[in-house]
């Protein structure tokens, strides 16, 4: 009889590695808590290839009786959903640039070579960056002097690492990553083999694995950056480059859905059909049927009656299914987020916006910086170090749209002089009163070059009533401004 399977049944002790496509120890340590995530990632597809990894098989079940259980069995996506809601959340507003150049701003719009922008980018390694725990992002470019571009490395794809000490910072001196890559096989076939990239500050190679399983260097050079061109972004971080997911709990609650909600189809299948008893029969009457046109002869004090489970036996896997959603809720909206959806008053949303110690503002805080470094490497790689600028990550993730009492309150503040113009106009735009193409900077930069103060008064009228008087015509922009 299977006895089932110990996630954590891998030995931790240190693993000496002694080939270039070997993981080390602190991998081995991880790699736990991402088995159980990427099954669900998989659906209930990927669940039931498991089996009994995840579905227990009763010690006195038979093994059709346990394929057929397998077959109906069902998760639901409670995880799959939340991770993309939260990388939703993250992306609902684009990713802002401030600073960039126009050339780096024009090569983000295809920023990983695979035609997508920083902004679809971001929300795909958002994902993975919740899934995992920790993400790393390499700023690479071809030998030939092409333009750089970015690749987002999974936890797993990250196999060892060596670490110094240099101006008080604890920087990579030596990166393995895996990666997989397609070469001709035959005339006209293709496969697929593994790849080790091995990083060195300004160096590089490419062990690729052979049809015997042997890893040999296809690829070798220099690069052009003193350094290795690696960031890392975390959203529950250990220690360097060593994370746990932060959903990792969500996805065990996922599993326990799984668990039970199969054992209720199962009881249900079988119930399903009330069972006719016959009661005071001899044993000859095992040949007796019942059905439409049939008549049964009862012997003396003999009795036939359906038999079926009371609706109340199955109660209480109902309820228990009801604990689970509602725990899921709570730890991805609450607990993860910091945030309710609930309708709440004004001071309530102030107060939920003031809160920085969610995972998603972790996760913010972490993809900005991030994104920031990448941008300074890209920058080096075409020799415009000070035009690397930097970005700015959405951090309203609910899209609590201000108030009209707020924007006024707001305006009598600009008016009186309490607050700035920048002061406002931030505000104004993470209140979503301005579109989101709307840059604060870029309006600053024009007022002090001559351009027109904003007009409280206007944007006023246009907030509360619900007009567009920024977009009248220019004749009457004029009229409304005499």
């Amino acid at each position: 009889m299977y006895s089932g399977y110990n996630f954590y049944d891998r030995p931790l002790a240190q693993r000496q590695v002694t080939q270039v496509s070997d993981a080390n120890s602190a991998w081995y340590a991880q790699e736990a808590h991402w088995i159980l995530i990427e099954d669900l990632m998989g659906g209930t597809y990927g669940m039931r290839r498991k089996h009994r990894r995840y579905l227990p098989q009763e010690p006195r079940e038979l093994d059709e009786s346990y394929d057929n259980r397998l077959a109906r069995s069902v998760v639901a996506p409670y995880y799959q959903r939340l991770e993309r809601m939260l990388a939703g959340m993250l992306t609902r507003k684009p990713v802002r640039l401030e600073d960039t150049s126009d050339v780096i701003r024009e090569q983000l719009f295809d920023v990983d070579m695979q035609n997508n922008d920083l902004n679809v980018w971001t929300y795909e390694t958002a994902r993975k960056l919740v899934r995992y725990g920790h993400i790393g992002t390499l700023v690479d470019a071809p030998q030939d002097g092409g333009r750089p571009y970015w690749v987002s490395y999974t936890p797993r794809q990250i196999l060892g690492w060596r670490t110094e000490a240099k101006d008080g910072q604890q920087v990579l001196s030596m990166l393995r990553l895996s990666e997989t890559v397609t070469i001709p096989d035959g005339e006209y076939g293709e496969k697929v083999v593994q790849q080790i990239r091995l990083l060195t500050p300004g160096g590089y190679q490419l062990h690729q694995k052979g049809d015997d399983g042997e890893f040999r260097i296809t690829d070798e050079g220099t690069t052009s950056l003193s350094e290795i061109p690696f960031s890392v972004a975390y959203s529950n971080r250990v220690s360097y480059l060593e994370s746990r997911p932060p959903l990792e709990d969500i996805a065990e609650l996922n599993l326990k859905q799984y668990q039970v909600q199969s054992d209720l189809d199962n009881q249900l299948h079988i119930s399903a059909v009330p069972m006719l008893a016959f009661f005071g029969f001899p044993s000859a009457a095992e040949e007796v049927s019942a059905g439409p046109g049939e008549a049964i002869a009862f012997p003396a004090e003999g009795r036939a009656e359906y038999i079926e489970p009371g609706g109340s036996s199955f109660d209480y896997q109902f309820r228990r299914l009801e604990q689970i959603a509602l725990q899921i809720n709570e730890l991805g909206l609450s607990a993860v987020l910091g945030q309710k959806l609930s309708a709440e008053t004004a001071e309530a949303k102030r107060i939920d916006r003031s809160q920085g110690d969610s995972t998603m503002m972790v996760i913010a805080q972490n993809v900005q910086d991030m994104i920031d470094n990448c941008l300074q490497y890209h920058a080096q790689y075409l020799g415009q170090a000070t035009a690397a600028g930097s970005c700015r990550i959405n951090r309203d993730f609910i899209g609590a749209r201000l108030e009209p009492q707020e924007i006024q309150s707001l305006l009598q503040l600009y008016t009186a002089g309490t607050i700035t113009q920048e002061t406002l106009l931030r505000q104004l735009s993470d209140g979503e009163v301005l579109g989101d193409d709307f840059n604060v900077d870029e309006e600053l930069e024009a007022t002090a070059n001559g351009g027109l103060d904003i007009q409280p008064a206007r944007l006023a009228n246009r907030s509360l009533s619900g007009g567009d008087d920024l977009d009248r015509p220019a004749e009457e922009q004029q009229e409304l401004n005499s």
